[in-house]
């Protein structure tokens, strides 16, 4: 995916600001079980919200691996809450249309 202008991912923070994080990254870190949770939350709703309980030290790390591995783009991260973007393959099921 296309790196999100500035403007995109200021759109995107606002949307995603009333969402409640669906993945919890703790004590397991990032397994293969976490990302297939990722991509299949990325799948569903396009923007979605991690939460860090562990490994707060190490997120930016973390959040590039993730963006890597999902091929989504982190529209930011705010304390220890990352916020993932990841456009929908087919045009008919895409909820969020960027500016």
């Amino acid at each position: 995916m296309q790196k999100l202008k500035g403007s995109e991912k200021k759109y995107l923070r606002g949307l995603a600001h009333g969402l409640s994080p669906i993945v919890f990254i703790g004590k397991q870190g990032l397994s293969g079980t976490v990302i297939s949770d990722i991509k299949r939350a990325l799948n569903d709703h396009e923007l979605i919200k991690i939460k860090f309980i562990d490994y707060k030290d190490k997120k930016k790390e973390i959040i590039s691996e993730i963006e890597e591995k999902t091929e989504s783009c982190c529209a930011g991260n705010i304390g220890n809450v990352a916020i993932l973007y990841l456009e929908q393959d087919d045009p008919a099921k895409r909820k969020i249309k960027l500016p």
